[in-house]
């Protein structure tokens, strides 16, 4: 889950910084740029206040002008070209005509088109020029003309003009644009981190609650969740959950303890009905079919009974878990049950590795495993092979029973194991049903599972799957 979370978190998290940091790199341009323009309206207005002391006449028309104008001319000239040398800004004044009253350099021409023409034109108006465009750290080429009208006697009679290079505008824009990146760096780190721990403090009591789910559903019941972590309302399903296992555990107990108590109840009755029946028999004439058929069906309910009873003790008992020789165990048992297979003409065989360690309740393995040789034993015709094989799996050790019987269908497979369900096909067998279903609560108890699949070309291949870590 945190997976598909985190990176929506992330996105979203992105997106804000994203929609702040643009704007903000946009206005600090703007900010950068009008204070070089701000500057460039100061320098034009002090040029322009020198340049109200110079005659209102053409440059060239020399011959009328007073020593103090053409001093005041001078001095002009020098302050352009000293502005010039140390900023590297060009800047020069212009009668209404277009005719240089002075400038710096001596090439700079009266701007015809773009924007220094029309800032020129709304000098000449008695207006400042308007704000340039907005220049941007890759506009290499751009520039940033401001002009700024020479007023005397109310009248307009020059105009100064700067124009101004933007390379180190540029400059600062991209220093400033990259502290604002490093700062989103910064704070999407940052962001992340506490993504991690949200998403953390969120996820754990779920994770903590499909936990428990899983061991619940396979059978370890005594599992509950601590309510003291996450979200309120997560602390509520918790509480909500113990509640339900709670109640979960008290209903099995009370069926396991009603079907142990029925069944030890009923086989002292049954038992003392079955001898009642051994002494009417001796009053019946030998062979009577119905004394037989009583007693047969006698036996099968003491059968049934006791397998509940096993079955009821399964489910409760407490396991002991141990390393165990899983190896060594089945062969023990392959053992046990080789004369029976000899009888039967089954020949059973150990095929497994030597020594396979695993954890498990050696008595409930064993008990296990009785049950799943035994169902194979029933099944297999004389003459056929029962296979026992154990193998090393990672994390396991899987216990492959394989016999060489009729085998089960689809439909069948997915209802092996169920109490008291036997198939149509094979009734004519002994057993009550529950065999299967007291190995399956033998193992669970342990950790260990049983699953079956069909054995090609006829068949069914039990595996009893024990793991090898420490619980």
């Amino acid at each position: 889950m945190r997976t598909r979370l985190l990176p929506l978190l992330i996105v979203l998290m992105a997106g804000v910084l994203l929609a702040l940091g643009i704007p903000l790199g946009v206005i600090t341009a703007g900010v950068e740029q009008q204070r070089v323009v701000v500057d460039r309206i100061d320098d034009a207005a002090r040029f322009a206040s020198l340049a109200q002391f110079v005659t209102a006449g053409p440059a060239s028309d020399t011959a009328t002008e007073s020593p103090d104008e053409d001093e005041r001319r001078a001095t002009l000239s020098a302050e352009l070209a000293r502005y010039h040398d140390l900023y590297g800004i060009r800047a020069g004044v212009y009668y209404r005509d277009h005719t240089p009253m002075a400038r710096a350099p001596q090439s700079l021409p009266v701007p015809r088109q773009g924007e220094g023409a029309q800032a020129f034109k709304e000098a000449l108006a008695g207006r400042r020029s308007h704000d340039p465009h907005q220049i941007w750290p890759w506009d290499a080429g751009g520039r940033i003309p401001v002009a700024s009208p020479v007023i005397r006697d109310g009248d307009v009679v020059a105009v100064v003009v700067t124009d101004s290079p933007t390379g180190q505008l540029r400059s600062r824009i991209l220093h400033s644009w990259l502290l604002i990146a490093a700062g989103e760096c910064a704070a999407m780190l940052v962001a992340v981190a506490a993504a991690f721990r949200l998403t953390g403090w969120v996820l754990r009591p779920v994770r903590v609650l499909d936990a428990a789910s899983h061991d619940i559903a396979t059978g370890r019941l005594k599992s509950r969740v601590a309510a003291t972590a996450g979200p309120p309302e997560l602390r509520r399903l918790a509480r909500s959950f113990n509640e339900m296992a709670d109640n979960v555990e008290e209903v099995l107990e009370q069926q396991r303890a009603f079907v142990a108590d029925a069944s030890h109840q009923l086989r002292n009755p049954l038992a003392a009905l079955l001898l009642r029946i051994e002494l009417l028999a001796l009053e019946l004439p030998d062979g009577n079919e119905e004394i037989a058929s009583v007693r047969t069906e006698g036996k099968r309910l003491a059968r049934v009974l006791d397998d509940l009873l096993d079955l009821a003790l399964a489910e409760h008992a407490a396991v002991d878990l141990q390393l165990t020789d899983v190896a060594a165990l089945a062969a023990e048992r392959v053992d046990s049950w080789c004369p029976l297979a000899d009888g039967k003409g089954v020949r059973l065989t150990y095929e497994g590795q030597s020594a396979v360690t695993g954890w498990a309740d050696p008595v409930a393995l064993s008990s296990a495993l009785d049950a799943v040789v035994d169902n194979a034993l029933k099944f297999t015709p004389s003459g056929e092979p029962v296979t026992v094989d154990v193998v090393p799996d990672g994390e396991s050790v899987r216990i492959i029973v394989a016999d060489r019987g009729p085998g089960l269908t689809d439909d069948e497979l997915a209802r092996v194991g169920d109490r008291f369900w036997r198939s149509g096909r094979h009734q004519n067998v002994s057993g009550s049903g529950l065999g299967l279903s007291i190995t399956r609560a033998l193992l669970a108890a342990g950790g260990a599972t049983i699953g079956y699949a069909p054995h090609p070309p006829h068949g069914l291949r039990v595996t009893v799957t024990v793991p090898r870590t420490a619980p």
